[in-house]
């Protein structure tokens, strides 16, 4: 019997083998054997094995010592992407610069196949069942569902022949859904033909009111995302005039925090068209006129920005920062103007801490400029800008002074009004007369303005603080002011001087307050906001936007001459002699 076999291979790094000797020739009949077993010829080759054999090395091979050579490589497989990128750098629109993404996507995908069966639950298999006549407890696989599918449609087992059916049933169902929403259900045909016959019994009834009118309630608008928020702010969209803003936030200071931009429309009073939460209370907001969809906003933090509703994501597309100019108390009101000579986008803003300033629209950033500082002790609490005379503004303040300013003289003021006794809460110039302007106060009253005469020429006092005033936009003179009382006043100083034509209650809760209102720019219709969150729309009876009536055979001059006119008229009776005009 033959010793054992003593033979040792060596591997390398580099995958050569290193043969020994043998310590001990194999038999000739036992090589012969294992050829035969293996089916290799041997031939002449057992003289071979009596020789001994050298060394075998590749001529590339490495010169290892024994500790190399028993050194263990260790490789670890991990499941990253080689293909995929180490670093991302994106740009940050919020910080206005390049960052690093930290986090790459390692997933590759090797294989996708979509899938083509129907659950047996769902709509589509229940259809496919009763179209072969199959009762709802029979059990069927999925894949016979989708074989019923095939047969129904008649087309041969294609992926994509499958998709489009499924996409054509889909638009189908879509057309029957927007022919249900075009049909007005009994429920809304009935609350339809409700407020219409509402609205026509309100126009009848001022036939016996003489001169008085009413309001007619008809949609409020709540979102329920805004609790415990207060209406701070409404303006109508000038280009859109069923669309309106809301400014959501609060006047107890000691309760400041989160606020809402809200944009709701005359269609659809159920859920709101846009919302944009805001970190801090919204305070104001004005709707740029010929670019509707630019909407600044003035907030309790003293910060100002620009929204944009054709812009994807909740972000403004400017904000004022402490390093841009920001107030350092809040902003009350904001106001478009003019684009600049340069046609930048450009609005003002007015704070509590005293300044009127101007921000221009220039590439990614609010450009500031202050236009006038008021006093060390006044705050500014509201303004507006001169209807024709573009320079001209008028600022009400925390003391109740009002102060007519000019864009050009920043250091001294043009005149100054001892208004009120309490802060103006609102101040707006006439829409028709150049020389008229309105103001209200939380000291209860109203009180209208010739700009060249320093003295009011209309005071009423409304017994509630007043919280906002608005000139109608179809007469010189009517106006409508809310009070914390909740009750809206409508005046017309053509029919009666000394009081309002219409005072009714718009709230349904006791302690309700009404804080802002709103006439829409083409409709007889206003808006009113409150304390709780609701706005309200109401709709002006006739005998509130009454027009002279024509003699026989004349026809009425038509034009805003007229209304200048006819709030001329009432001031010439109240001027004095050496103040009246020719």
């Amino acid at each position: 019997m033959p010793p054992p076999n003593n033979n040792v291979a060596a591997i390398g790094r580099k995958g050569s083998v290193v043969q020994k000797a043998p310590g001990a020739k194999p038999t000739k009949a036992a090589n012969k054997k294992k050829d035969e077993e293996e089916g290799v010829d041997g031939g002449d080759g057992w003289d071979d094995w009596t020789h001994g054999k050298a060394l075998i090395k590749p001529q590339d091979q490495l010169e290892l010592t024994e500790t190399e050579l028993k050194e263990e490589i260790t490789r670890i497989l991990t499941a990253n992407n080689p293909h995929a990128p180490q670093n991302i750098v994106r740009y940050s629109f919020k910080e206005r610069s390049f960052k690093s993404t930290s986090v790459v996507d390692q997933m590759a995908v090797h294989f996708v196949l979509e899938g083509s069966l129907l659950h047996q639950d769902s709509d589509e298999a229940r259809r496919l069942r009763a179209k072969e006549g199959l009762s709802e407890g029979t059990k069927t696989h999925c894949s016979n569902i989708m074989c019923l599918y095939i047969q129904a449609h008649s087309v041969p087992y294609c992926v994509w022949e499958i998709y489009d059916a499924y996409v054509e049933e889909l638009q189908k169902q879509e057309k029957n859904k927007e022919k249900q929403k075009a049909a007005p259900s009994k429920k809304d045909s009935d609350k339809s033909k409700k407020k219409t016959m509402l609205t026509e019994a309100q126009d009848g009834s001022d036939e016996f009111r003489d001169k008085e009118g009413t309001l007619l309630p008809l949609w409020k608008f709540h979102y329920d995302k805004a609790k415990r928020l207060s209406v701070t702010a409404l303006c109508w969209n000038k280009k859109y005039q069923d669309l309106f803003a809301v400014g959501m936030g609060s006047y107890d200071f000691s309760k400041q925090g989160r606020g809402m931009l809200v944009f709701y429309s005359l269609k659809k009073s159920a859920f709101p068209e846009y919302t944009y939460p805001t970190p801090s209370g919204v305070l104001c907001l004005d709707i740029h006129e010929q670019h509707s969809y630019l909407v600044a906003v003035g907030f309790y933090d003293g910060c100002v920005a620009v929204y944009n509703l054709q812009e994807e994501g909740l972000e403004p597309v400017y904000k004022s920062t402490a390093k841009t100019g920001k107030h350092t108390d809040p902003v009350w009101q904001v106001c478009w103007q003019n684009d600049d000579l340069d046609s930048n986008h450009n609005f003002y803003s007015v704070s509590s801490d005293g300044r009127v300033v101007s921000w221009t629209l220039v590439k990614n950033e609010l450009v500031f400029t202050d236009i006038i500082r008021l006093s060390v002790n006044a705050s500014g609490t509201s303004f507006d800008f001169h209807k024709q005379i573009d320079y001209l503004f008028l600022v009400g303040t925390e003391e109740g002074k009002i102060h007519k300013c000019s864009k050009t003289y920043s250091s001294q003021f043009l005149e100054t009004y001892v208004a009120h006794s309490m802060a103006v809460d609102a101040v707006k110039w006439n829409h028709f007369h150049p020389k008229v302007f309105i103001s209200c106060s939380s000291d209860w009253t109203v009180k209208i303005w010739d700009h060249t005469i320093n003295t009011p020429m209309f005071t009423f006092d409304l017994n509630a603080a007043v919280g906002d005033v608005a000139w109608s936009p179809y007469s010189s003179t009517v106006f409508a002011a809310v009070t914390t009382d909740g009750t809206v006043h409508v005046f017309d100083l053509d029919i009666n001087k000394y009081e309002a034509i219409c005072q009714q209650l718009a709230v349904g809760k006791k302690k309700t307050k009404l804080t802002h209102i709103e006439f829409n720019p083409i409709h007889p219709i206003i808006i009113v906001g409150d304390d709780r969150g609701y706005v309200t729309s109401l709709k002006l009876s006739p005998n509130l936007r009454k027009k002279p009536k024509a003699k026989k055979g004349q026809e009425l001059p038509k034009g805003p001459e007229v209304e200048v006119a006819k709030m001329e008229k009432l001031l010439s009776l109240l001027r004095e002699p050496e103040q009246s005009t020719v």
